[in-house]
């Protein structure tokens, strides 16, 4: 369970000294230290699942969540999120992992994620279509789809069939509004289904 410093404090209030207590939980391992003001009591927690209160509002995207879908074959290293107007990436080590915040347009923050709760616990991670998305828009820029191709299929190393399972309206709906070329030129492709040779 994820406890705040301050929830801690108060169960903790009928001891002499509740922060010297709290130092000895972490110290015993009875609690862990996530990042300053939180804690989580359960070492075998799901990762994910301190994403967004490690740092919010967030969701899990990019490689994370492309990997989690299965769309490319690298085992991802540190869990990324997408977050908005923060202005600058945010970097937390913790031992449950690294975990890594960067910007998306908060125009599409809201659309196309999905929410999994489970025994008190949530985290929202982005749907296989705006994983990519979010990558493409974070991406230095592409110039045509030779290069798109080039990007999808030999850097990342996307799986070209899978892509004929992306639903085309809600990447056409999304591309609005990131406001990238890259994303643009994504979703062009797939409408015109020229993916690969």
């Amino acid at each position: 369970m994820i406890k705040t410093y301050q929830i801690l404090i108060e169960e903790l209030k009928d001891y002499k000294n509740p922060k010297t207590k709290i130092q000895r939980m972490v110290n015993n391992n009875e609690i862990y230290y996530i990042c300053k003001g939180l804690y989580e009591t359960n070492k075998n927690v799901d990762p994910f699942y301190l994403a967004d209160p490690i740092y919010s509002p967030s969701y899990i995207s990019f490689e994370t969540a492309l990997a989690y879908y299965g769309l490319i074959p690298e085992r991802v290293y540190a869990i990324k999120c997408a977050t908005y107007d923060k202005k600058k990436k945010k970097e937390f080590k913790t031992p449950f992992g690294l975990y890594l915040y960067q910007d998306v347009p908060a125009s599409v923050f809201s659309y196309g994620t999905h929410i999994y709760t489970n025994d008190g616990y949530m985290y929202r991670i982005a749907s296989k279509e705006k994983a990519l998305l979010d990558m493409l828009y974070s991406t230095s820029p592409i110039k045509n789809m030779i290069e798109m191709r080039e990007y999808l299929f030999s850097n990342m190393r996307i799986n070209e069939m899978v892509l004929d399972t992306f639903d085309k309206d809600l990447v056409s709906n999304l591309s609005q509004l990131y406001h990238s070329k890259n994303v643009e030129l994504f979703e062009r492709m797939l409408r015109k289904e020229k993916l690969y040779d």
